[in-house]
């Protein structure tokens, strides 16, 4: 077994060394599916804040990711067909600019969570869970209804949004971009849970009546909590869509959040590195296991009823050494 941060390290290393052999091998779609996996761990690293640290069992985060993804697509398709998104009273236009979309979809996301979480966390338990995930249902079936931007069969992308001085259409380079991402996010959050805030969120998930005895503005915690975590998930979202250049109200659905907590879970709850790890595996276990059976499902949940059931750190925890004080 081994130290948590030598292991932490470790997963970074193998997740260049797979893009980086793929390029050698001249294996492209190697290359995405590890663009995939840095994404969705990008994802997860977001609900992680929510639910790993403050204890807040989301299961309506579908709605920031499809958020983020539709204001990409929404700008794209704009700035592709050259008119405007809105004319009066301003003038607002499209744009192919990955920095700009980012801003974007991380503020709407953003202002999103700040909706969905200030009438969420008036409750708690299992109507938490069910309030967010109506959320996540109602905007899934708005988007099937939005005829402007596809409906049901979703918007295509033609082509892929720009980032300066790099080709994003090489898939080498897109990866790099979505890497050096996760690792900015990852060193924040990691930030963020030694910081006073990361400590007060982790006090109220402990008990939540001994945080408000000592002055600790609980609902406001976990308030900001929710809506940093929608912020990161929506970036997510965007990046997913730059992806596969195609935004669909699949990325509002239910499962999408059920995926993203299955990356938490197998890689380790609260654990900084968990849904790295954990996003990794099921993209290993969907392209090798998929390939072999329609019903590969059947054998995630057999793993995923083993980690939990024998292995409540995720296979971070299983791997490493255990360390003293707060996970991650």
């Amino acid at each position: 077994m081994m130290q948590e941060r030598t292991l932490n390290l470790i997963v970074l290393v193998l997740l260049v060394l797979v893009p980086v052999y793929a390029v050698f091998t001249d294996e492209p779609f190697t290359i995405t599916l590890a663009t995939r996996a840095v994404i969705f761990a990008l994802a997860g690293v977001g609900l992680n804040i929510a639910l790993g640290q403050g204890g807040l069992v989301s299961f309506g985060h579908a709605a920031f990711f499809g958020m983020g993804g539709y204001a990409m697509g929404i700008l794209a398709s704009h700035a592709q067909s050259y008119t405007p998104i809105m004319q009066s009273p301003f003038l607002i236009e499209g744009t192919n600019s990955m920095p700009v979309i980012w801003l974007v979809a991380s503020i709407a996301s953003a202002l999103l969570a700040l909706l969905i979480g200030a009438l969420s966390l008036r409750t708690s338990g299992v109507y938490f869970i069910m309030v967010t995930l109506a959320f996540g249902q109602m905007f899934y079936y708005f988007t099937i209804s939005w005829p402007a931007y596809g409906g049901e069969d979703g918007l295509s992308i033609y082509v892929r949004n720009q980032f300066p001085g790099l080709n994003t259409l090489d898939p080498i380079q897109f990866f790099g971009i979505c890497f050096v991402i996760l690792c900015a996010v990852l060193f924040l959050v990691d930030r963020l849970n030694k910081s006073p805030f990361g400590l007060a969120l982790n006090g109220a998930h402990q008990n939540e009546e001994r945080a408000l005895t000592v002055g600790i503005n609980v609902p406001r915690v976990r308030l900001v909590a929710f809506v940093i975590s929608g912020a990161i998930t929506g970036l997510a979202g965007a990046l997913f869509a730059d992806l596969n250049r195609f935004v669909s109200p699949t990325m509002f659905s239910w499962q999408i959040s059920g995926e993203i907590m299955i990356f938490i879970i197998l890689g380790g709850v609260a654990r900084l590195f968990g849904p790295v790890v954990g996003a990794a595996v099921y993209i290993m276990l969907e392209h090798f296991l998929g390939g072999l059976s329609d019903y590969w499902f059947i054998y995630l949940g057999a793993i995923l009823l083993f980690v939990v059931l024998f292995a409540k750190g995720g296979i971070i925890g299983a791997l490493s050494k255990k360390e003293h004080g707060r996970a991650g």
